[in-house]
């Protein structure tokens, strides 16, 4: 009961300010002492929810007997209800907050809650009462997590697979969602008797994790980042270059000869190798269409010779 309720202690350095401006914008409507306590203690939710969720959920208590009509109130108070595990109050949070801002970002806990609470038919319905195309990538990608658990709650395990095939089940890309998404196809996998696969999707969770470690330079929002393979190529890559190569040793054998074979031979052989003129002018004639190409190449060389001839006698 509100009445059983003590206020925990506020420390003196966490100040208004220490909220984000969205949350402090929703308070604006308070009276400006109730609204800097209340600033306050959602403050220290934000940092304690992580290490201390237990006291988190008093500040939350505190800030919501003085702010209960404001979303963010509600929404706070759902959360930390969520993460103490008393399924109850943060479903009947989660259903306040969501009459009072219009938004269904928090379907996935909504689901998670009737899970928590042995109730996984619930769960479905209430997943799919929702328009999935209306959430953001994240709350998408959460809601499926949370309705696969579900489907496996109720010994739907193929369901529960098909629920994780969606566009962000993306190995080569790592989101803030990419490992928890993984990790949960992986686990069906198991399920299903396919270890193999199973383990490799484990393995993309907690390599999507360590790229996300490497890039966590600080609190903000994160993006996307590339996730590399270090070890070994994939088979198509690796077929790839094998083509490209092939093609590079043709070239080679067709010009002249591959890199690192024996230098050509050289005398006889060579000799044949190399062009004479006469046969340049023969090959020339033929390709034009000229017939009588032998007679008509050995009389043009014929007149070279004999014209080179004469101006020796002369000079």
């Amino acid at each position: 009961m509100r009445s059983d309720h003590r206020d925990p202690v506020l420390p003196e350095e966490v100040q208004p300010k220490d909220l984000h401006p969205s949350a402090r914008n929703e308070l604006k409507t308070l009276q400006a002492d109730v609204q800097e306590r209340v600033a306050r203690h959602l403050a220290m939710v934000a940092f304690l929810i992580d290490d201390d969720p237990e006291l988190a959920h008093q500040h939350a208590l505190s800030a919501n007997r003085r702010a209960g009509r404001i979303p963010v109130a509600r929404e706070t108070l759902a959360i930390t209800a969520y993460r103490t595990g008393d399924f109850a109050l943060a479903l009947r949070e989660l259903r306040t907050y969501r009459r009072l801002s219009g938004l269904d970002g928090h379907v996935s806990l909504m689901v998670d809650c009737e899970r928590g609470l042995g109730r996984p038919d619930k769960a479905i319905e209430t997943g799919l009462e929702v328009d999935a195309s209306k959430l953001d990538t994240e709350q998408r990608v959460h809601l499926a997590i949370a309705m696969s658990g579900a489907r496996l709650d109720l010994g739907q395990t193929q369901q529960a697979l098909f629920e994780l095939e969606i566009p962000e089940l993306n190995p080569s890309k790592a989101f803030s969602w990419s490992p928890d998404l993984f990790a949960a196809y992986s686990a069906v996998l198991e399920d299903l008797g396919r270890s193999q696969e199973a383990a490799k999707w484990l393995d993309h969770a907690e390599r999507a994790a360590r790229a996300l470690q490497a890039h966590h330079g600080s609190h903000d929002e994160l993006e996307v980042f590339e996730v590399y393979e270090d070890e070994v190529e994939t088979e198509v890559e690796a077929e790839i270059e094998n083509e490209a190569a092939e093609e590079v040793i043709g070239e080679f054998q067709t010009v002249d000869q591959v890199p690192g074979d024996a230098p050509a031979t050289t005398g006889a052989a060579g000799a044949d190798e190399e062009m004479s003129i006469e046969d340049e002018v023969d090959e020339l004639l033929a390709a034009a269409g000229i017939t009588g190409a032998d007679e008509e190449s050995k009389a043009t060389t014929q007149a070279l010779e004999g014209s080179d001839s004469e101006t020796e006698r002369r000079d």
